[in-house]
């Protein structure tokens, strides 16, 4: 079972051809038997912030991520707290974690699956049930704060893919 999403990874690579992201998500994230309506490059940061934990030492919390969605160069959408995204169409989705991969390095964010909790406006998000966030780099903020109220944002991308049970 492990052989073929790794077969089917080579052999686009051994052809030249880019794999589909279902060919390289760890088995902890996979969506099975699901169809991609959109995959997206974000670019933007991950923000954090300094504040006292609940025995008062100061560390980072994350806040909030901020970035833009862009299909074939042209900025497509946000990415924004929730975790939320919104289409320039309009249509929006919001999603909770259900699972995680670790990212390729320690600088990189976590990879994900969230399932959509809620969805708003009208466009090409209305059947999306399923959220992965793939290919991370960066977003990881690391060393100590010292100095409640600070905030940081840490440069990111990422690969959101948004899939239909449908």
């Amino acid at each position: 079972m492990l052989l073929k999403p790794l077969f089917s990874a080579l052999t686009f690579a051994a052809l030249g051809l880019p794999a589909t992201a279902q060919d390289i998500v760890p088995a902890d994230i996979a969506l099975d038997g699901m169809t991609t309506v959109l995959q997206a490059h974000a670019t933007g940061a991950q923000i954090y912030d300094c504040k006292a934990n609940t025995l008062g030492a100061l560390e980072w919390t994350f806040r909030e991520p901020v970035a833009n969605l862009v299909v074939d160069g042209e900025t497509v959408g946000h990415h924004y707290p929730g975790p939320s995204w919104q289409l320039n169409n309009g249509s929006t989705v919001q999603g909770k974690v259900a699972a995680k991969a670790p990212g390729t390095t320690e600088a990189d964010i976590p990879w994900l699956k969230l399932d959509v909790v809620s969805h708003g406006g009208s466009g090409a998000l209305d059947s999306v049930s399923a959220i992965q966030r793939i290919n991370t780099s960066g977003g990881v903020l690391k060393g100590a704060c010292d100095m409640a109220g600070l905030q940081v944002a840490v440069p990111y991308s990422a690969d959101y893919v948004f899939l239909s049970a449908k």
